[in-house]
């Protein structure tokens, strides 16, 4: 391939895209490429031409196209994940307060007070026991 063809096919739509999304630059590279190596394999025949770089194009939108499965491949999983650690959060939090709860039992005691029979406005009331808590 000559420096003409590589300037031409390769360097010049790389130059004339800027800083576009990568993409387009993708598939006229791609086109460029296909169409220097199918005008160098034909010697020159213009539909040759044309179909490498349409075959280049193509060959860029399937890399394109991949690309894009797994970048949302890869979004979902972090999606999934980020709900997973966050029902994990919660479920770790509410642990965690039921150990605070049971560290706060063990400082709560509890007294018994005998009642003995008691009469009561003629009513008589059978002894019992009441349990007075205390936390400390």
């Amino acid at each position: 391939m000559k420096f003409s063809h590589f300037f031409i096919f390769f360097v010049m739509p790389l130059l004339l895209m800027g800083c576009a999304a990568t993409r387009p630059i993708t598939d006229v590279a791609l086109a460029g490429g296909g169409a220097a190596l199918a005008n160098t394999l034909s010697k020159g025949d213009p539909a040759i031409t044309a179909a490498g770089a349409a075959g280049g194009v193509l060959f860029g939108e399937g890399l394109n196209y991949v690309s894009t499965k797994q970048t949302e491949k890869a979004s979902l999983e972090g999606y999934e994940k980020g709900r997973s650690d966050t029902a994990k959060q919660q479920y770790w939090f509410l642990v965690n307060q039921e150990k605070d709860r049971d560290q706060q039992q063990e400082s709560i005691r509890y007294y018994e007070i005998p009642i003995p029979e008691q009469k009561i406005d003629g009513v008589i009331l059978n002894p019992t026991t009441k349990y007075l808590r205390i936390e400390e």
